[in-house]
Order: structure tokens, then sequence, then C-alpha cells
């Protein structure tokens, strides 16, 4: 298994990243300003993107392993890429996601707590309503990890 940055052509990954954000206006708001990486493991199984959000906050904006291969360890191996990598350079290392179950569950088993909520999120930046688990996600949680 390797993790490797990605500096040019973001968009071959597009697949990949519309599985964690499901409309392609939406990642291009941070696919370029962020760092990419794509982990291997007989071809590419998982993606994440971060971006520097400031005040010693590193943001994931994007993470998703291929659907067959979910469960595995992947995602996880990237967040701890992510904490060793970058911690000492950031404070806390934060994510977005909907209210869903399975998302919130993944990330309080990396280590992240809820730390903030944005109403409407979802329903307010999205063309269409995004469903996940059969719940229809409005508002966006944020959980922060220290690094």
């Amino acid at each position: 298994m390797e993790i490797r940055k990605v500096e040019t052509d973001k968009k071959q990954y597009l697949t990949l990243l519309l599985l964690a954000d499901e409309q392609e206006n939406m990642v291009d708001r941070y696919l370029e300003r962020g760092t990419m990486y794509v982990l291997e493991d007989n071809g590419i199984k998982a993606e994440c993107v971060v971006t520097d959000e400031g005040g010693g906050v590193l943001e994931l904006k994007n993470i998703a392993v291929e659907p067959e291969f979910q469960g595995r360890g992947y995602g996880k191996a990237l967040v701890e890429f992510l904490i060793e990598t970058y911690g000492g350079q950031y404070g806390a290392l934060q994510v977005g996601t909907g209210e869903s179950p399975l998302s919130i569950r993944f990330y309080e088993a990396c280590g992240f707590q809820r730390h903030h909520l944005v109403k409407n999120f979802f329903t307010d930046h999205y063309d269409h309503p995004i469903y996940e688990c059969g719940v229809q996600l409005v508002d966006m949680v944020y959980l922060q990890r220290e690094l």
C-alpha cells in the first residue's frame, strides 16, 4: 500500500471524488486549492483532499474509497497518513459531513469529535437533494480532532 500526492490532473479521479461529494461544481470549489492524495494497493483504492482553512485548521474536504473496497481500512489509513503528515504543522484536522450515521461513526472511530453545525448547508448549496442511507442531508456537521 502506498499513498502519494497528486500534483496535476486531479480531475482524472473525478469518479472517486464524486463518491464523497456528488456535485462537480462543489468539488471544483476546493480541488485546485487543495492537496490531493491517492492510496494505491494494486490500483487506486481511495483518495482524499485537504485544504488549509487558516487559524491552524486543516480541513479534510473529500475522502472516498472505491465501493468494492470499503470496510478494508483504506479510509482510516488515509486519515492516519494525514495525522502523521500534518501533525505539528496544524492544530486541528476538521471534516464537514452530513448527519449520516455511517459517516459520523467513521470519523468518530478515527478520533474526531463533533465541533459545530452549519444549518441548511446541503439544501442551500446543492442543486438537488442529497440522500445518504435513505435520509436527506440538510445540515453540515463539523467534526475535529487535534493534530
